[in-house]
């Protein structure tokens, strides 16, 4: 997905896939949860661009669940992403289209 392999990626820094304008934001999160074990966001579909290999923006979908060990401490998490670039792609011109139509639409009705 992200367009590294496995010896390229493993053990690497989260910076590798988040856009570097977005790592301040990620790192300040990440800290927070892991010390807190809180966040609104554990149980919801999040979503978030990424950054593949060769600079280009990707948009992703993810989860995350926080890995406890037996005396409850955060121990790490796992979290599950999906592509989603092309249907966001199509939600964005599917939206465009529709405010081209209602803005033709009221220029007509005016």
């Amino acid at each position: 997905m992200f367009g590294y392999r496995a010896v390229e990626a493993v053990g690497q820094s989260h910076d590798l896939i988040i856009p570097e304008n977005l790592r301040s934001r990620h790192w300040e999160g990440y800290f927070r949860v892991m010390a807190t074990g809180q966040t609104k966001d554990i149980s919801d579909l999040l979503t978030s661009p990424g950054v593949h290999k060769d600079g280009s923006r990707l948009s992703l979908e993810f989860s995350i669940v926080l890995l406890r060990n037996d005396g409850g401490e955060i121990e790490g998490y796992a979290s599950i992403m999906r592509y989603v670039t092309s249907r966001w792609q199509r939600e964005k011109a599917l939206k465009e289209r529709l405010a081209a139509c209602e803005s033709t639409l009221h220029a007509s009705s005016t």
